[in-house]
């Protein structure tokens, strides 16, 4: 016999119904978290989460079928969507535009949950101001050969050099295998900008700590080091944010933390089942990141400074159009002599 049809679940939120359908579909195999399951864990974070993301465009990463499913990357809304959704038009690199939800409310995150969207990737800018980008993201990739040890060791790198420049860092776990580290900036600066700041920071860490960071864009000029992502902070990219879900069979998330913490994180232990315990004994980690917004002066010097010694501007990703002072787009191995 087919199964009985499962009553959605109706949540009051912001003023609206919310629907959540099929609530007991298991989202998460490990331990069994269904898609009612990841709803509430959102809920129980959403002040945290509203500081984090909030007001911002949003691109959809939607397994229907939960983590072992299925995949796509949605940055449309999709027809049909309840009238009352926000949404914002974006761009991408290529000049497309399509109208990206914005996460106004803990109501149109649940309404994506239902989606099947279990975790969020974040524009650097507010809907309200596209054309300023008010956040540096610092990606610690681990390559072959480095683990989570490594990474612990380049945050730590990465917060000291910030720190020489007086500029205030928040780290986060990745959800995978890494750390990523978020400056909330002044209102002052478009893409553009930020990336050249980041691409900045990056040389400076391989200038100091060769054994340990590389800010090579080609992977077989990494080595067995961890690569800070530079281009993680180039303009119209999202980025994995804050409090997300990641699409795992643990349901791992993406969790702030102290730079204490740094030392002892067990980042695998921190899914969707212990995550807002911990925020409830110790806080949200991220509580004071808009209470002094950052200058990226410093760093727009040194990457001045090394454009004055010659040095041309990083590697762009591949969807990218070819940019100003960008050496050849192609590995050195692969290059015609």
């Amino acid at each position: 016999m087919p199964s009985l049809k499962e009553d959605p679940v109706i949540l009051e939120l912001d003023g609206v119904e919310a629907r959540v359908t099929s609530p007991s579909k298991v989202f998460f195999p490990k331990r069994g978290e269904t898609k009612l399951d990841l709803v509430n864990y959102y809920l129980a974070v959403g002040e945290p989460f509203l500081r984090a993301v909030g007001g911002r465009p949003l691109l959809m990463e939607r397994y229907p079928d939960g983590a072992r499913g299925k995949s796509f990357f949605q940055k449309r809304v999709p027809k049909g969507a309840p009238a009352w959704l926000r949404t914002v038009t974006v761009s991408t690199p290529n000049g497309t535009t399509s109208n990206a939800l914005v996460a106004a409310d803990m109501a149109h995150i649940v309404w994506a949950v239902n989606m099947g969207c279990l975790g969020f990737h974040v524009w650097p800018n507010r809907a309200a101001a596209p054309s300023i980008t008010d956040e540096m993201r610092i990606d610690l990739d681990p390559q072959p050969g480095t683990n989570f040890e490594h990474i612990r060791e380049s945050a730590y790198e990465v917060k000291a050099v910030l720190d020489e420049l007086g500029i205030l860092s928040f780290p986060k776990t990745s959800g995978s295998k890494g750390i990523h580290i978020h400056v909330r900036l002044q209102t002052r600066w478009d893409g553009m900008a930020v990336r050249y700041a980041a691409v900045a920071l990056a040389r400076e860490m391989q200038r100091r700590r060769p054994d340990l960071l590389t800010c090579e864009w080609w992977k077989e000029d990494r080595g067995e080091r961890v690569f800070v992502d530079f281009n993680q902070n180039a303009p119209h990219k999202t980025m994995f944010g804050a409090w997300s879900v990641r699409p795992r069979v643990g349901a791992q998330v993406s969790t702030p933390i102290t730079w204490d913490e740094v030392a002892t994180v067990q980042h695998e232990e921190l899914t969707i089942a212990t995550v807002p315990a911990k925020l409830a004994a110790d806080g949200d980690a991220w509580a004071a990141i808009d209470d002094d917004l950052q200058s990226l002066a410093p760093l727009l010097e040194w990457h001045d400074r090394d454009w004055a010694n010659g040095l041309p501007d990083a590697p762009w990703p591949p969807v990218y159009p070819k940019m100003p002072n960008e050496p050849p787009r192609v590995a050195a191995s692969r290059a015609k002599s």
